[in-house]
Order: C-alpha cells, then sequence, then structure tokens
C-alpha cells in the first residue's frame, strides 16, 4: 500500500505574490479547502509545504503557501507533483478503495478463471473501468459497477469479477 498520495500538479505561478496553480488529480478538488499541508516533491527533495490560501479558479486550484512569498521562489516548481500522506488522504467510504492501493491486485472470475492484472482505472464520470493486462498482454475493459465487480479482497490482492456476456470480445 501507498504511503501517500498525488492530489495535484504545479502548472504554473499565479500572481507575484508565490501563488501557484495546481492541476488537480484528485476527483474531488474541492478537498483542497479542508487540506493544510501537502509534500512538495522537487526531484531533489521532499518540502512539506502548509497551506495559507486556496482559491478555484476554472478547473485549476490556486495555492498558496507559508513557505513562499514571491514568484521568484516558486517558478522552479512547474510540473512538480503535490502529494498527502494516507493519514491526510479523504476518508473513504464502505467499499471505496485508493486506485494506487488497487494497481497490480489479480482480477480472477467468479468461476475462478484467472483473468490477468489490473493495471489501470479509467474514471468516465459515468462509472470507473478497470484496464485489466491479460496474461498474453492484450487489455481487457471491465465497468466497475456491481453487476460485474463483485469482491475487491485488499488482504489478499485480488479483485473477483463476474464476466458479463459480451465483455470479453470487447
Amino acid at each position: 500500500m501507498q504511503d501517500r498520495f498525488q492530489v495535484g500538479v504545479i502548472s504554473s505561478t499565479h500572481g507575484v505574490a508565490g501563488e501557484v496553480k495546481v492541476f488537480p488529480t484528485t476527483d474531488d478538488v474541492k478537498r483542497f479547502k479542508k487540506l493544510k499541508h501537502v509534500i512538495l516533491d522537487t526531484g531533489k527533495e521532499e518540502l512539506e509545504l502548509e497551506i495559507t490560501q486556496v482559491k478555484f479558479f476554472k478547473q485549476m486550484v490556486i495555492l498558496k503557501f507559508r513557505e513562499f512569498s514571491n514568484i521568484n521562489e516558486v517558478e522552479r516548481f512547474r510540473g512538480k507533483s503535490l502529494y498527502v500522506t494516507r493519514e491526510n488522504a479523504v476518508k473513504l467510504q464502505k467499499d471505496e478503495y485508493f486506485i494506487a492501493d488497487m494497481i497490480g491486485m489479480r482480477v480472477v472470475t467468479t468461476d475462478g478463471e484467472e483473468l490477468g492484472t489490473l493495471q489501470d482505472v479509467m474514471q468516465t464520470g459515468a462509472n470507473d473501468v478497470y484496464v485489466v493486462e491479460k496474461k498474453n498482454g492484450e487489455e481487457l475493459l471491465l465497468p466497475a459497477i456491481h453487476d460485474c465487480v463483485k469482491l475487491v479482497d485488499m488482504e489478499q490482492g485480488v479483485i473477483t469479477v463476474y464476466l458479463m456476456p459480451g465483455l470479453r470480445d470487447l
């Protein structure tokens, strides 16, 4: 399991007072209002930063950090990722899981057939889609709906699915 999760990527500076525009990589952009700290991965080191102000502009989040007061201090962070620790991550509801924790899990059918390994989860808006890499290298796309996904066993690292008619042929 991962200890931290990416919540955004700094895309540019904003103004001259050290604010940054962040492209959110979390499915709940409003979570930034509740965040007090993030970890900035500079590529050379990790900096724990305190968030002092949050604004929203179009699909971006504008953040101000206590540690920086002018544009020159934050310009070098373009393209760098922001993370939160597991303790600061969004609290999950029943039957919800972090995608990062699911990647690499085995996927089997209710009949016991080994389908492959979960490689990615596409978020389509209507429902998520599990991207399963089969043993022959081909991909199988499975809708993450209750009719298809029957059990996610995090401890065993196995996702049990009902392979609905026609899905194997897509």
